[in-house]
C-alpha cells in the first residue's frame, strides 16, 4: 500500500459541490476584493476563534508582520521567537524592521520553552511571538505569565493550529492578536495563499486592515505607508465553505494521531508528547529518530511518504547569518532539525492507511540488525 504524506482528495470530494457553488457565487457578482464573502468569513472565523474581530489578509506571514507594525514595533526593537519554527515567523519580525531573538523549545512538544524566555529579554524586547507548532498549543499559561510580569504583548502564530486549544480555550484568543495562514496544506486551507489576523481589540483590527490596504481606510486617503495584503473574495468563499467542517477535520486528525501514539512502538522512534491541558489538531505528526535517513528510506520502501520540518534551523539559514549564531549555539533546535521526521497526516486517512504507517515504523530494523 502507498500512503501519501498528504492528500486533499477526501476533503475535496466531500466539498466538491460547495466549492463549485462558492466559485459561481463570486463569479456571478463580479466583485473580487473586499466584498460580501470576505465580510462573512471574517465574522464566522472570529466567532470560531472566540474573539471580536478578524481581518482577512494575503497570507500568514503578512498577518504576523501587519500585527507587529500595528503595535508600533520596528527598527531597534526585539521580538522573542522560537528557535524551532518555520522561517516565516522570524521573517515577520524582520519585515517589521525589528530583530528576532530565538529561544529554544521544549523537545517533547517542539514548542517554545517558557522557562527560557526571561533570560532572552532585554530593554529592547517589545513582544513575545509563540508558535503553536504542528497544531499543538504552546503552554499559554506560562507564556502569558512571563508577558504579564514584563508588560509585553503576546502575538500568537497560529498558522498550523486552526482550532487547537489550551485548557479549553482556542488558540488565537490569548494574546493581543494572532496570525493565521490558510495555505492550501493547512487544516483550514484555501485554494491559494490566504491569511487572517484575529483580535479582541477593534482599534488594532482597524489599523491592521488599513496597513494591509495601502495604509488606507478611505479610498485615496492614506494614514500609513501600508502594504497590499488582502483576502480576496474567491478564497474567502472557499474558506467559508470549509470552515463548518473544521471541528470534524481536527477530530479526524486526532483519531489518526491517537492511533500513532498508542500503536507505534519502536525504541529508536521518539513520539511527540501531548500536554494534558492541550487539545491538538495535528497539522503535522512529527517524530524524532537519530537515524532519520535510514528510517526515511525504510518507510519509502514500504510505500510510506514522509516530510521533514525543518531540516535547517532558522539561525543556520544564510539569510540569518547576521544573527551571528554559530553552529551549536541553539543545540535543541539543531538536534530537532537533524532528527525530525513527519509521518502522513491528513483528513480522511483510512484505518488501513494508518495501520500501514504504524506497521512500517514498527518494522524499522534496529541499529546493527542485518
Amino acid at each position: 500500500m502507498t500512503v501519501p504524506f498528504v492528500s486533499f482528495r477526501p476533503l475535496e470530494r466531500e466539498l466538491d459541490a460547495d466549492l463549485r457553488a462558492a466559485f459561481d457565487r463570486v463569479y456571478r457578482r463580479s466583485w473580487y476584493i473586499g466584498g460580501e464573502e470576505d465580510a462573512a468569513f471574517e465574522r464566522a472565523f472570529a466567532a470560531f476563534c472566540g474573539v471580536r474581530c478578524c481581518v482577512g489578509v494575503g497570507n500568514g506571514l503578512d498577518a504576523l508582520m501587519l500585527i507587529l507594525k500595528a503595535l508600533g514595533i520596528g527598527p531597534g526593537d526585539e521580538v522573542i521567537v522560537p528557535s524551532n519554527t518555520y522561517i516565516a515567523t522570524a521573517l515577520a519580525v524582520t519585515y517589521a524592521g525589528a530583530r528576532p531573538v530565538l529561544v529554544e523549545p521544549v523537545p517533547d512538544t517542539f514548542n517554545l520553552d517558557p522557562d527560557r524566555i526571561e533570560a532572552a529579554l532585554s530593554p529592547r524586547t517589545k513582544a513575545l511571538l509563540p508558535v503553536h507548532l504542528y497544531g499543538q498549543a504552546c503552554d499559554m499559561d506560562a507564556v502569558m505569565a512571563v508577558a504579564d510580569r514584563h508588560g509585553l504583548p503576546v502575538v500568537e502564530d497560529c498558522a498550523q493550529a486552526h482550532g487547537a486549544s489550551w485548557r479549553g480555550k482556542r488558540v488565537g484568543s490569548f494574546g493581543v492578536a494572532a496570525g493565521f495562514s490558510f495555505y492550501p496544506g493547512k487544516n483550514l486551507g484555501a485554494l491559494g495563499d490566504a491569511g487572517a489576523v484575529v483580535t479582541d481589540d477593534p482599534a488594532l483590527a482597524e489599523k491592521v486592515r488599513a496597513l494591509g490596504n495601502y495604509g488606507s481606510l478611505e479610498k485615496y486617503h492614506h494614514l500609513y505607508k501600508g502594504h497590499n495584503s488582502r483576502l480576496d473574495e474567491l478564497q474567502a468563499a472557499f474558506l467559508l465553505a470549509k470552515l463548518p467542517l473544521l471541528p470534524r477535520i481536527g477530530a479526524d486528525r486526532r483519531a489518526a494521531a491517537d492511533r500513532y501514539l498508542r500503536e507505534i512502538r519502536h525504541p529508536e522512534v521518539r513520539l511527540p508528547v501531548v500536554r494534558p491541558e492541550a487539545e491538538p489538531v495535528w497539522h503535522i505528526f512529527a517524530v524524532r529518530c537519530a537515524r532519520r535517513q535510514a528510517l526515511e528510506r525504510h518507510l519509502a520502501s514500504c510505500g510510506i511518504q514522509t516530510g521533514r520540518h525543518y531540516p535547517v534551523p532558522i539561525h543556520r539559514q544564510p539569510c540569518y547569518g547576521d544573527l551571528n549564531l554559530p553552529e551549536g549555539s541553539l543545540p535543541i533546535a539543531e538536534e530537532i532539525s537533524r532528527t525530525e521526521l513527519s509521518l502522513p497526516m491528513y483528513y480522511g486517512m483510512t484505518p488501513e492507511e494508518i495501520g500501514a504507517v504504524v506497521a512500517a515504523v514498527n518494522s524499522f530494523p534496529a541499529e546493527g540488525a542485518l
